[in-house]
């Protein structure tokens, strides 16, 4: 059993936790994820890795919740156990000193980007983060990231806090002031990533992004996770999460997404979380 050791809510419907995980927290890396099971009836979910801390054997996740497990999840409290947590999956960031390295983080995609961004920070580049959200009360991470951070610009749909907008028109707000860059980093939402992508791909300026397509077993074997990168079936799930968004099929991903949103309605009212 995993223990919860702590617990914020973030907003009315995102959520962090910590839990107690001593082996997982040992090899966790930058851009990796776990798999948690609440109960033996529970199904697995992917959540990528927010934090971890070595010395108190701690990971610490957040999510948003908008089906079944994740709803269940958030009503979880300090004290509470999960059945499994598996980690750290998946392959690490590739860390190294680029240069100037452009952090973009939209919505819950804040989350796995923090490690990313003090990573890089740690190996000497010249970081930018941009944060992106709908609201002010979506932004996350704000203060933990402008500590590792150089610059920090934040972009919400509706305007009330920094510049209105998306992130893609602050990226390009740099880029037209001469803004060198050697690679950007983007997570968030499929349309947002995809944006980013299209944006970068003029300026042959290196993308990487984090996937999120459907996954079950997360070692590879049932598929569910398949994304098509330069033409080639990828498995996210021990190819990625982290692919160069240059390749990426993103209509692809996009349609894949939407494939159990009825099942995932019918099976919040069975749980009464709808």
């Amino acid at each position: 059993m995993y223990r919860i050791l702590e617990k914020k809510v973030l907003s009315e419907t995102v959520k962090q936790i910590t839990i107690e995980a001593p082996l997982v927290a040992k090899k966790a890396k930058p851009g990796q994820f776990i798999i948690l099971r609440i109960d033996e009836r529970g199904e697995r979910i992917p959540l990528t890795i927010a934090d971890f801390d070595r010395e108190k054997g701690a990971i610490t996740v957040i999510f948003m919740e908008v089906g079944k497990t994740t709803k269940q999840l958030g009503m979880m409290k300090e004290g509470d156990n999960l059945q499994n947590f598996a980690g750290p999956l998946g392959v690490a960031s590739e860390i190294e000193k680029f240069g100037t390295v452009v952090c973009i983080g939209g919505g819950v995609g804040i989350a796995p980007l923090f490690p990313i961004v003090r990573a890089l920070k740690e190996a000497g580049n010249n970081v930018i983060s941009i944060l992106g959200a709908r609201n002010k009360d979506l932004l996350m991470l704000e203060k933990e990231i402008d500590k590792v951070s150089d610059k920090l610009f934040i972009a919400t749909d509706d305007g009330s806090k920094g510049q209105k907008g998306f992130v893609s028109d602050v990226l390009q707000k740099l880029i037209d002031e001469g803004q060198k860059i050697d690679v950007v980093w983007a997570i968030g939402p499929v349309i947002m990533m995809k944006v980013v992508a299209d944006l970068t791909r003029k300026y042959t300026i290196k993308t990487i992004v984090s996937l999120n397509p459907i996954m079950v077993d997360g070692t590879g074997m049932c598929g569910g996770c398949r994304v098509t990168v330069g033409g080639e079936t990828k498995f996210a799930c021990v190819d990625g999460p982290e692919f160069d968004g240059h390749l990426v099929d993103f209509e692809n991903l996009l349609l894949r997404n939407r494939r159990f949103i009825d099942e995932e309605k019918h099976a919040c009212k069975l749980a009464g979380v709808a």
